[in-house]
Formats: structure tokens, C-alpha cells, sequence
């Protein structure tokens, strides 16, 4: 098959295209035909410095396709069904699995991150983690919407408490995550601030429904969402980090919620402590999601609540140049390669 690897971390220029063996399914597991792959910030990170990644690796952690192939044991699926897929894996049997909380299992994993992942023409994963392409999806679309959809799901409804009325600031809404969370945010009936950099990106954040958005690269724009919110918000989501951690917590009402998934631009400091415990903020930590979040997520999509937010299209051959767009923060929801 071909496949999109490195074979030593670094720039872009380290992925290039080989041919390596076909996966064979293994019991519990089905063989897809990968039509489509998403490109996340996560594979920026294992491709450029995340520690402790074993080389050659295939990057990728989304991906859309048909089912080719059944391993023993599976049913509720068959071939040639069209699928997009969950990707995170799990035990299946320790105590947090069987209570349904799959990403707190000790031994969850992410496809690209923890193993090879979904940069390549065919893929071998567990038929749990496959879920029906929404109607009138393409494989395109539907690559471009489980790990941003699961993230923003968790971190906002089952985690975050999302409830209707409330006023969410929303820092970097551009991104694929952010895209999700603003959409999210106004399924749920909350007001919605959304900070970008770019007036394209600000466009694109109203589109979506965000009722006000602000350059978060202009003086004073802390200024602003005050203005904005009458006060302070009742929810931050905060997943750039070091950069904003600090104005996160200022920005949020006493008593309020900070969601973070995410440090794009590095850990924050303690520096706000005091902000938390006499302010009574809820610092509220999510890591991708359980099969259960997706499938509402899902669920909601099918609702037509909830759609993928596409930038671009590229051949699977230049997934280098996706990974150079991302990293140039030139891009407005979700990159995928075309399979």
C-alpha cells in the first residue's frame, strides 16, 4: 500500500511517500480502503518534536473510507460498508472502558500518535471504531470531522456543561477545534465571542454563528471581549495556551469555567493561582473523548447541527505542503488528503 511516513522526526520535507505492506485485520478489527485522511495540529507535533515516537511512522489520526476486509469475530458491520472512524483506542476491559470512559483508559492511544496512523491507501482498525458516514457526506467531509468533533464534543457538553444563555469566549475559533466549539456553542443556545487573527478568519467564525468577533492580535482586544460580554464571559475555551492563559483567567466571571484540550503555544505558567482558588474558577482539562461523544457528535451532525468546516483539498503525495500550511496558520478549519 502507499503510505505517507518519517523516518526521523523534523520539517515537513521528512514525509515522503513509500510503499509498505498491506495490514491484515486482526480478530475484532476490519481493513479499510482509505478514501480520505484528515491533517490535524496533532500530527504537526509527532512529526516535529513530540517525545519518544518510534520511527518510521505513518502520521494521521482521521480517516473515511469503505470497509475491504472482516477480521473473526466481527459483526454489526459488513464490506463494502462506508465508514468514518473513531481515533482513539482502548482496552476495552479495565474499569474506565467499561464505564464508557474510553480516553481515560491507562492504555488509550491515538492512531498517528501512539501507532501508525491514517496517512496511507489502507488501514486496519477496530470495528468499534467505526461509525456510518452521515448522509449526503463525502469521504472528504466526513475525514475532516471525528477528532475535531470528539475533542469539542467533550470538552463542551460532557465535560464543559455547556448550558443556554451563557456567554463563551473562544480563543483562536479559526482552527479545526475552534470551528466545532463555536457551532457546539450555538446548538446549545450560548452567546458566543470568538477571537481570530485574520479578518478571513473573523468571516469565517460568523459564519458559523459566533455573534462577535475580535482580533486577539490588536492592543486591547481583553478590552474589547469586556465590552463585548457586558463583563466578563461565563466560559472560556482556552487550547492555545502559555500565550493566553493568563488573560483567560482574568476574563472569566467568578465562579465560571476555563475548557482546555489543548497548548498550541506552550504550557502556562502557575501564575494565575491566586486567579483560581479566590476567584473560584473551574479549570476544566479534556483529552479527545469517548465512543459516546462521538457518536452524539454524530448524531447531532445528522441533525445538520454540526458540519465539517473544509479548507482545502490535497493528493495524499503532498501531505508536506499540508503540514507547511497548517504550521504557516494559513488555514480555516480542516485540511485533508485525497486518497
Amino acid at each position: 500500500m502507499r503510505a505517507i511516513r518519517f523516518h526521523e522526526q523534523g520539517p515537513p520535507s521528512v514525509l515522503r511517500l513509500d510503499e509498505v505492506d498491506d495490514p491484515n485485520p486482526g480478530p475484532g478489527e476490519v481493513l479499510l480502503d482509505v478514501a480520505a485522511a484528515g491533517v490535524n495540529h496533532l500530527d504537526i507535533w509527532v512529526r516535529r518534536d513530540l517525545p519518544r515516537i518510534p520511527v518510521p511512522r505513518i502520521p494521521g489520526a482521521d480517516a473515511a473510507g469503505t470497509v475491504a476486509a472482516l477480521g473473526e469475530g466481527v459483526t454489526g458491520i459488513e464490506v463494502g460498508d462506508k465508514v468514518l472512524i473513531d481515533p482513539g483506542l482502548s482496552c476495552g476491559t479495565c474499569r474506565r472502558c467499561f464505564e464508557g470512559e474510553h480516553s481515560l483508559c491507562s492504555s488509550f492511544k491515538i492512531l498517528g500518535e501512539s501507532c501508525n496512523g491514517t496517512y496511507c491507501s489502507k488501514l486496519a482498525v477496530p470495528a468499534v471504531n467505526c461509525h456510518p458516514i452521515p448522509e449526503g457526506w463525502t469521504f472528504v467531509q466526513a475525514a475532516a470531522f471525528p477528532l475535531v468533533a470528539l475533542t469539542a464534543w467533550r470538552m463542551c457538553i460532557s465535560r464543559g456543561r455547556l448550558r443556554p444563555g451563557e456567554t463563551v469566549l473562544i480563543l483562536g475559533a479559526a482552527a479545526g477545534v475552534g470551528v466545532m466549539c463555536i457551532q457546539i456553542a450555538k446548538m446549545v443556545g450560548c452567546r458566543v465571542i470568538a477571537t481570530a487573527s485574520t479578518e478571513a478568519k473573523r468571516e469565517l467564525c460568523a459564519a458559523l454563528g459566533a455573534d462577535i468577533t475580535i482580533d486577539y492580535t490588536a492592543d486591547g482586544w481583553e478590552k474589547q471581549v469586556r465590552a463585548a460580554a457586558g463583563g466578563k464571559v461565563d466560559v472560556t475555551i482556552d487550547y492555545v495556551g502559555g500565550a493566553t492563559w493568563g488573560s483567560s483567567l482574568k476574563l472569566t466571571r467568578n465562579g465560571g469555567r476555563v475548557l482546555t484540550c489543548g497548548a498550541t503555544t506552550g504550557d502556562a505558567t502557575a501564575a494565575g493561582l491566586s486567579h483560581i482558588f479566590f476567584r473560584q474558577l473551574e479549570i476544566i482539562g479534556s483529552t479527545m473523548g469517548a465512543r459516546s461523544d462521538l457518536a452524539e457528535a454524530l448524531v447531532a451532525a445528522n441533525r445538520g447541527d454540526l458540519k465539517p468546516v473544509l479548507d482545502g483539498v490535497l493528493p495524499l503525495a503532498e501531505a508536506a505542503r499540508a503540514h507547511q500550511l497548517i504550521e504557516d496558520r494559513g488555514v480555516l478549519g480542516k485540511l485533508v488528503l485525497e486518497v
